[in-house]
């Protein structure tokens, strides 16, 4: 018979530091120069429409996984809150949007190791992140304790280049800026913060989850906070929003700028621990969803195994790392992040939907919590680029589309 259930061994510390990993390599390295070109020199504003609408969805998530410690996070809320199709809707979207950004996180390794060969580096990222988190989540959450260690030395460096060293490269965008550019910035610098749902998907193997979880999710949000703060100061007062939105590879600019250049294969090092640790703690939260669906019967049964020995989702964390490997070889990363978004902002409208319906017995938030949450969500998801909302809408409807068609088979 195949065990169930999985092993507690995640204590405060190992769920922030996974949720930083999930954060610091997406933000920094992946979101801030399609975020200046679209703001301009209102990137801290956006910054902090996408903070605002973070804590609101942070607050909502970590109430609800205090709640419901188990694994699938928005899913299992959705489902228990709203209804089952909500939550599958929710899963869906999850599993999706998440699968597009751990490609994404997969080309950005590869784009900044080896620039020729980005597709073939990113697939090796793939495989070599999977075994990593087949053989146990707690190796996983070292591997990111020393990933994330290492990308924040690198970035405390980038901050004190950029702002003692010289300015005269920085440029600033001539073209008028409007409240949509703002709104259209704050969703892709949104895409940065969305790593602290990796914490709540981990919930059946953290250790005292009610208490635990809310804390490294308020933790892990403010650290990831702090650090975008400095890093797009020091950016902007470097390059200027016109040349952090020209640049490809915008932090080793910052410090070749600054005249730091003998930090620049420093700093791409970085970009490489980033972006690896964002992909193990992506795949980690990805593969714990997959296990919830499958549990309920919205997925393949066999995406439900654990292993006997490492105590992981084994199937369905190489389902999902195959999957993850083919679309690396194939997509386009700024494709894959506007997509990402879009999906992920789904997913958080369900879970601020859900935490609206807690009562105070069940330790709901502030009333106007999930209210700013929705509403964020809402409004920041349709500033994306057309095509990352158009391709958006289409999955979600197939999902829909595959739960009405199931929920008509009939049984047997």
């Amino acid at each position: 018979m195949v065990a169930m259930e999985l092993t507690r061994g995640l204590g405060l510390r190992d769920c922030v530091v996974i949720g930083l990993g999930a954060m610091i390599g997406a933000g920094v390295f992946a979101a801030l120069g399609p975020a200046a070109g679209a703001a301009g020199s209102w990137m801290l504003l956006a910054l902090g429409i996408a903070a605002v609408v973070a804590y609101c969805n942070a607050q909502s998530s970590a109430r609800l996984a205090a709640l419901y410690p188990v694994s699938g996070g928005t899913y299992v809320y959705g489902r228990e809150r709203l209804g089952p199709f909500w939550g599958y809707l929710a899963g869906w979207g999850f599993v999706v949007g998440k699968t597009a950004s751990c490609a994404a996180m997969a080309l950005t390794v590869g784009s900044y190791a080896w620039p020729e060969h980005a597709h073939v580096v990113a697939v090796a990222a793939v495989v070599v992140v999977t075994g990593i988190n087949y053989v146990g989540v707690q190796k996983s959450a070292l591997a990111t304790r020393v990933i994330v260690g290492s990308v924040l030395a690198v970035l405390a460096a980038v901050v004190v280049a950029g702002v003692s060293g010289n300015h005269s490269a920085a440029i600033v965008l001539d073209d008028e800026i409007g409240p949509y550019g703002v709104l259209q910035a704050a969703g892709l610098l949104f895409f940065a913060f969305a790593g602290y749902a990796r914490i709540a998907t981990l919930g059946e193997e953290v250790r005292d989850p009610q208490r635990t979880i809310p804390r490294a999710i308020m933790l892990a949000l403010a650290g990831a906070l702090a650090v975008y703060t400095l890093v797009a100061v020091a950016a902007l007062l470097t390059l200027g929003s016109g040349g952090l939105a020209a640049a490809h590879d915008p932090l080793a600019r910052v410090v070749e700028a600054a005249g730091a250049g003998w930090l620049a294969p420093v700093v791409r090092v970085g970009a490489v621990l980033a972006a690896a640790g964002s992909l193990m703690a992506l795949i980690l939260g990805v593969s714990r969803t997959t296990l919830a669906m499958a549990r309920d019967g919205h997925l393949p049964a066999t995406l439900a195994a654990v292993h006997p020995r490492y105590s992981v989702p084994h199937h369905a964390e190489l389902a999902v790392g195959a999957v993850v490997a083919v679309l690396a070889a194939t997509v386009d990363l700024r494709a894959a992040i506007g997509f990402s978004s879009f999906a992920v902002l789904a997913y958080y409208l369900i879970a601020n939907l859900s935490a609206a319906t807690l009562s105070t017995a069940e330790n709901r938030p502030a009333r106007w919590v999930p209210v700013v949450g929705a509403l964020g969500c809402v409004v920041v998801g349709f500033s994306l680029p057309i095509g990352s909302v158009l391709a958006g809408l289409a999955v979600l409807a197939l999902g829909a589309a595959v739960y009405g068609v199931r929920r008509n088979i009939p049984a047997g």
